[in-house]
């Protein structure tokens, strides 16, 4: 199926408010960060005796790149001053790892200091034991007529995202919508989104090293008679994790897909996920990893940390995170990065093109706007 481009008109422009990380002694960065979202006007929203999801990512065991527990105690505790009862959260996931059920997430968010006692709230997988629990939250979209999204978001009175600004091997970048269509998914959700991104693999850079064999969750990848990958589609439920995983460009999007179809499908389960309910969006660019918090491991960062933004809007939050990262210089090189070893011409180029040629991280910004979430026409406010 194929979107329905029409002319938008001009929207007018979300205020973005940023800070910057430099601090003194009067003021750190948690101090930093209440007065931005104070000053982007969170305290706005009736939180007396509602239900506030915090949704944020718990990081995988081994990976160091997720925003650090601090900031979401710090919220919590804003919240709670303002009357609401909030709670952190995240939904389980589709591929192998240590947060694909409740038993295994719970323990993984704990070992990286998300629990009741660190991070001052209570801590809760919104879609259950198994990925089971959800509401279907009907929007007739073009792709996901009713969105599957754990059902403790889906029950929330609030939603408030905490982001972690970084690369992302499917979406460009992983920013707001990503945060919020992906990771609000239930498991049966997160299939629907990867349903018609089912990888394939180019046989001449297969180099038989097992890797995509060893983590496919759903046993979907073996090595053939010639000791190179090959995928079963009867099992295979497009999830990408041997696209993330492959270091020789061996597994590689489908000829048949793109890209560009999760992020239209991560676009409407963020409208499912926010309609009719006040929401509120933080993202931090700090330790932008080329790749996902999903993995358990992070690469070195590729720009700077630069700041944390907050904004009602999540598309113009998402756009003026890119559009800082894009005008950053780098700090981190790698073969994705660069082609001369010089770092200088990567100022105002586009770093997640780079890192990923085969996704239009704008597709789905554009998207997002198109189906009325928000806008990608933005004022920088800075605090």
């Amino acid at each position: 199926m194929k979107i329905i481009h029409v002319r938008a008109k001009i929207m007018e422009a979300s205020k973005v408010y940023f800070t910057n990380l430099r601090t003194d002694p009067t003021s750190n960065l948690l101090d930093k960060m209440e007065r931005l979202v104070k000053k982007a006007g969170i305290s706005t929203i009736d939180f007396s005796n509602h239900f506030a999801a915090i949704k944020i990512h718990f990081g995988e065991p081994g990976n160091v790149a997720y925003i650090r527990p601090n900031y979401a105690a710090r919220l919590a505790n804003l919240l709670r001053s303002l009357g609401a009862k909030p709670f952190l959260t995240d939904s389980n996931t589709l591929y192998s790892g240590r947060r694909s059920n409740a038993v295994d997430h719970l323990q993984s968010a704990m070992e990286n200091g998300f629990n009741p006692i660190s991070a001052q709230c209570q801590v809760i997988i919104a879609d259950g034991l198994k990925g089971t629990e959800y509401r279907e939250i009907e929007i007739n979209g073009q792709y996901c007529k009713a969105p599957k999204i754990g059902a403790a978001i889906a029950d929330a009175d609030i939603i408030i995202s905490m982001n972690h600004f970084k690369g992302h091997e499917q979406t460009g970048f992983g920013g707001a919508l990503k945060n919020l269509g992906m990771g609000c998914a239930s498991v049966g959700g997160k299939m629907e989104l990867h349903s018609a991104s089912q990888p394939s693999i180019n046989k001449e850079n297969c180099k038989s090293c097992g890797i995509c064999v060893k983590h496919c969750a759903h046993d979907a990848i073996h090595l053939n008679e010639a000791h190179k990958a090959e995928i079963d589609y009867i099992k295979c439920v497009g999830c990408g994790q041997c696209i993330a995983l492959c270091q020789y460009n061996a597994a590689v999007i489908g000829e048949n897909d793109t890209a560009d179809h999760v992020s239209y499908k991560i676009a409407e389960y963020t409208k499912a996920v926010i309609k009719d309910k006040p929401n509120f969006h933080i993202s931090f660019i700090m330790n932008v990893s080329p790749e996902c918090d999903c993995w358990n491991h992070n690469d070195a960062a590729i720009v700077p940390d630069l700041g944390i933004l907050a904004s009602f809007d999540p598309v113009a939050l998402d756009k003026a995170c890119a559009d800082m990262v894009i005008n950053a210089p780098v700090v981190s090189v790698n073969n994705k990065l660069t082609q001369d070893n010089s770092n200088a011409h990567l100022e105002g180029v586009d770093k997640f093109h780079l890192l990923h040629p085969d996704t239009n991280w704008l597709a789905g910004l554009k998207y997002a706007e198109l189906i009325g979430i928000g806008t990608m026409n933005y004022e920088l406010i800075n605090i």
